[in-house]
């Protein structure tokens, strides 16, 4: 897949010839990414051609971020600590369902051809995966946030939720929904922080938003790019 240097960032970007245009233009979707479309161009110009759209690639990119649904194959993408990632979708019959790794460049997720429910197995192994990497990822910012806001929980549990990105229990048990490892740690930690307050605030009560603000000065614009992800 061609990649252009922007800045700090790498566009990663299929090219698509299509003599009939005149003109190149890009598009930006979730699970096509970025796509060149152009008459017959080399590949130093194509390059060239996504380079001087890369700020308004980067912002297109932010703007349709969402966790993905439905059936995942080669050339989707996968969110991961609020970055999204290729995948590469590898028949294998050498094992049973499906398995997932990651190499923080991209996604490789072995199926075997044979199951009864492809999409079914890749999901489930991707659940997996992503409770395993909630464990590891966000379990350290849990402690440093308990440390800072002086607020202890009972006990901290992952798991899925479906409607919640986390809830703290009348008896002051945090369960976080392990889907939050997709998320940019900057929202991660104010999932945490949220729950925090619920030990000390159980309603959302102007009281609250002050208990998060004291440690989240910008809860309300991560709020907002919470509301905008799909569980």
């Amino acid at each position: 897949m061609p990649t252009v240097q922007y800045g700090t960032r790498q566009i990663h970007y299929t090219h698509i010839i299509e003599n009939s245009l005149k003109h190149a233009y890009i598009t930006v979707d979730f699970y096509e990414g970025v796509i060149l479309k152009s008459p017959k161009i080399d590949e130093s110009r194509a390059n060239e051609a996504v380079y001087k759209k890369g700020r308004w690639i980067l912002e297109k990119q932010k703007l349709v971020e969402r966790i993905p649904q439905g059936e995942i194959s080669t050339g989707s993408r996968l969110l991961y600590l609020g970055k999204r990632y290729y995948v590469q979708v590898i028949q294998d019959a050498g094992i049973r369902g499906a398995s997932v790794s990651f190499n923080y460049s991209k996604f490789r997720i072995r199926v075997n051809p044979d199951v009864p429910d492809r999409n079914e197995s890749i999901n489930t192994a991707l659940e997996q995966f992503s409770r395993e990497k909630a464990e590891v990822k966000i379990t350290p910012r849990i402690k440093i946030w308990i440390q800072s806001t002086g607020l202890t929980p009972t006990d901290v549990r992952f798991r899925k939720l479906d409607k919640r990105w986390g809830s703290c229990s009348p008896a002051d048990e945090i369960i976080i929904n392990f889907d939050a490892v997709k998320l940019p740690f900057s929202v991660i930690d104010y999932i945490i922080v949220h729950e925090l307050a619920h030990i000390k605030h159980k309603d959302h009560s102007k009281d609250f938003d002050r208990e998060v603000a004291k440690f989240i000065p910008n809860w309300k614009s991560l709020n907002e790019k919470l509301c905008g992800m799909r569980l």
